[in-house]
């Protein structure tokens, strides 16, 4: 989605500490109240009651307020916020939003509390996007990435050990002795431009690169149209449409009705599968994609959010408070448990051990990456050229040719404002 940026806000500000941030007091108590947004659905309502109980009763000075965003129309609303003078104290964001936010000079820079939050072991999939121009202004929240969802029952009965796929290569193998009878070995839409993007990675391709201050597509590099050809072989190995996305139709939808043996998908996919045939309850696994070799899984986008603090909040010091309880290792070893969320640090993997899906992210999580870290790329998705290049491809369209003209619509958006 692409958000209208504004100019105005002094830079100056960004670049204050936290020490030059007013902490102003709300109540006769001499407490601060500090006004939080957070997304739908991002947490339950029991986590977020519990940690800010919690919070409150170890920060007796600050009132917690908590306001529940919607996630259509969340961009613009965040923009006009940053605007104002009556900014949230505290924001949680989409990880690959905040760069759109940080232009404008909207935030505050927290690069000298990187250290303190132990940033040194955050997925780079979230610390990464969360920083613009060298300087961080995300604070990585969570991390969710994509996994292979496979049925059980239908492994077994082909012969199929998951825990033997190490390497694309044995995936393939392995999805072909599974696309037999009525059975399809795996569903996957011909435009999951997302999972394009990790075999792309993988190859050691990128979607976009920078240089001189210009972006300019790179779909049509040879790393990048291998990472192509990986994804139009392995789609093959099963009837997922050429022209739609997972989302067209549910892809759960699809493995509900029984003839598909895996999907590409966030493990939160295998609730609504069984929701939807409660037959295959138990009959549900996971494993990481597979990467090119068995000693590095497959690179996968890690989605996600980070938390940020406005430049326009006078009470920074209270947020930089709740953010650093919320981000540090208790809390996110809380966080994933309840959510079967990834922690924002690899060294917290162990606490998402007892959950299946969430265990298979975290290996995954390890190789997570970013779509590129520019406001530009909002232009990118709002026509996104990516599915059109996978359609054509997958339709007998040459490869190359058609990566370089995808190359070129992406160079075209992610400029156009500059």
């Amino acid at each position: 989605m692409k958000l209208r940026l504004f100019a105005g806000v002094s830079a100056l500000v960004v670049t204050a500490g936290l020490s030059a941030c007013s902490s102003s007091s709300d109540a006769s108590d001499g407490s601060t109240a500090i006004d939080v947004w957070l997304m739908r659905d991002s947490v339950s309502d029991q986590f977020q009651k519990d940690f800010v109980k919690s919070f409150e009763a170890a920060h007796p000075d600050i009132d917690v307020k908590v306001q529940i965003q919607e996630w259509d129309g969340i961009g613009e609303k965040v923009t006009a916020a940053l605007a104002s003078s009556d900014a949230p104290d505290v924001i949680e964001t989409g990880n690959t939003q905040v760069a759109q936010f940080a232009q404008s000079g909207g935030l505050l820079d927290l690069s000298d509390k990187v250290g303190e939050l132990g940033g040194e072991d955050w997925l780079k999939g979230l610390a990464e996007p969360g920083a613009f121009e060298g300087k961080q202004y995300g604070i990585p929240y969570y991390a969710a990435n994509r996994v292979v969802i496979y049925r059980t029952d239908l492994f077994e009965k082909a012969g199929v050990d998951p825990a033997a796929i190490k390497t694309r290569d044995q995936w393939i193998a392995a999805t072909k002795k599974l696309n037999t009878g009525g059975t399809q070995g795996i569903y996957l839409p011909g435009q999951n431009w997302y999972t394009l993007a990790g075999f792309v990675w993988d190859e050691g391709g990128d979607l976009a690169t920078e240089s001189g201050g210009k972006w300019k597509g790179s779909l049509d590099t040879p790393e990048a149209v291998r990472g192509m050809e990986f994804y139009k072989k392995l789609q093959a190995l099963g009837r997922g449409p050429k022209d739609s996305d997972e989302a067209n139709p549910p892809q759960a939808d699809v493995m509900a009705k029984g003839k598909v043996a895996q999907v590409v998908s966030s493990p939160g996919g295998a609730n609504t599968v069984v929701e939807n045939n409660p037959a295959l309850k138990d009959k549900l696994g996971f494993f990481p994609i597979p990467g090119r070799t068995a000693d590095v899984p497959g690179a996968v986008f890690t989605g996600g959010s980070d938390l940020v603090i406005p430049t326009a909040s006078t009470k920074q010091d209270a947020a930089y408070t709740f953010v650093k309880e919320l981000t540090g290792d208790t809390w996110q070893k809380k966080l994933a448990v309840a959510m079967s969320y990834v922690p924002n640090k690899t060294t917290l993997s162990d606490a998402v051990a007892s959950d299946p899906g969430a265990s298979a992210m975290a290996v995954g999580a390890a190789e997570g990456h970013a779509t590129p870290n520019t406001p530009g790329w909002a232009a990118v998705e709002a026509k996104n050229p990516i599915k059109d290049y996978l359609t054509a491809v997958l339709t007998g369209g040459d490869a190359r040719k058609e990566a370089a003209k995808a190359s070129e619509a992406i160079t075209t958006a992610m400029n156009s404002g500059t």
